[in-house]
């Protein structure tokens, strides 16, 4: 079976999956209190005061209906981007998730760039120098990084590299909230004009695009302290998976093979080790970088970051029921697509998966 023949199949398979997505969403939505809990992910302040507005909404989205005609009704809003208003962004949740989803694929973007680029040779290290100093400090490293609570991590962070070298030196090292300095980037209009123009919503992005080094790095510098935050305790499950994974390899016969063939072990390592001890660590990056798109909420939250992780953790807080069944969707989505993006890596790196070997 050939490559675009394997996708296709995964694609066809994700059908099923993404209609079981839509049924528990939409049982969720009916379960928070009858037509009138389902009625209010479209009901915004103004309507609630109104009885009459009220029973409208419900007749409009045909919550006083069957349930199997009501199931109709869902999908059809929700192939059409109409998930309800958010009370707590005070936006369409549609409009939402648009605005701030961005924020958290380049702050995930950015973690599991500096994770996967340490952690990797840090794991074929520990592996191939098992039980030597670097070993041992490279599993400490990573015991650290799955046992120390990422809120308590990032405030350390936001001291180490904010409030110590300002209160003791009198110097700002790093921004520690928001995404960018408050008037350096917007929607660039004939009448509003910013330094940084709104265009992928990409802050480092639009930076490179517009050739400014000043926006760039206002926005790398907002992104620096987040993004380790992030990228520490991914790194460290990252690094477990590659130095279990060449430990295990390194013991095959065909590697014995290759060094009795006289291959330096240079050779050995990065064209017959590594390769095959990163498909058990594909799904973990996969995995890992799915769970930061679903929303980092605690790292988020601490430096102020205007993603899809704090909106959510502000519609748990407001009681948001849209945004909340919002928030499900989109991390349930993102979680299916790194499961097909991780099963094509695996295709690629293992030729027998896909021959159904």
């Amino acid at each position: 079976m050939r490559l675009r023949d394997y996708i296709i199949r995964r694609l066809l398979l994700l059908i099923p999956v993404l209609i079981g997505v839509s049924v528990m969403t939409f049982a969720l939505t009916r379960l928070i209190g009858g037509p009138l809990g389902a009625a209010s992910i479209y009901i915004n302040e103004k309507c609630l005061q109104s009885d009459t507005c009220i029973d409208a909404v419900i007749h409009k989205y045909g919550f006083d209906q069957p349930i199997p005609i009501q199931y109709v009704n869902y999908m059809k809003a929700l192939l059409q981007g109409d998930l309800g208003y958010s009370k707590s962004a005070k936006l369409l949740v549609t409009d939402a998730i648009t605005s701030k989803m961005p924020a958290t694929f380049e702050l995930a973007s950015a973690a599991m760039v500096i994770a996967v680029v340490f952690a990797l040779p840090l794991g074929v290290l520990s592996a191939t120098r098992r039980n030597k100093p670097v070993d041992h400090a490279t599993r400490v490293l990573a015991l650290s990084g799955v046992s120390i609570p990422v809120f308590w991590l990032g405030l350390m962070l936001k001291y180490l590299l904010f409030y110590f070298p300002f209160i003791y030196l009198g110097i700002k090292l790093l921004p520690i909230d928001g995404r960018a300095t408050s008037g350096m980037y917007g929607i660039c209009t004939s009448r509003v004009s910013f330094p940084l123009c709104a265009s992928t919503n990409l802050y480092t992005v639009d930076a490179i695009l517009a050739l400014n080094g000043t926006a760039l790095w206002d926005a790398v510098s907002h992104l620096i302290l987040p993004a380790l935050t992030l990228a520490f305790v991914t790194m460290a499950i990252i690094v477990r998976m590659m130095r279990s994974s060449m430990l295990e390899v390194l013991n095959q016969e065909y590697i014995k093979t290759a060094r009795s063939k006289g291959l330096s072990e240079k050779v050995v390592i990065k064209k017959h080790a590594r390769r095959n001890a990163l498909i058990p660590t594909t799904t973990v990056i996969g995995l890992s970088f799915g769970g930061l798109l679903g929303g980092a909420v605690l790292t988020e939250s601490i430096f102020t970051w205007p993603g899809i992780g704090r909106w959510s953790a502000d519609a748990v807080t407001q009681f948001d029921p849209a945004a909340i069944m919002g928030f499900t969707l989109v991390a349930a989505v993102v979680y299916v697509v790194a499961n097909l993006v991780v099963d094509v890596l695996y295709a690629y790196l293992d030729p027998r998966i896909r021959l159904g070997e």
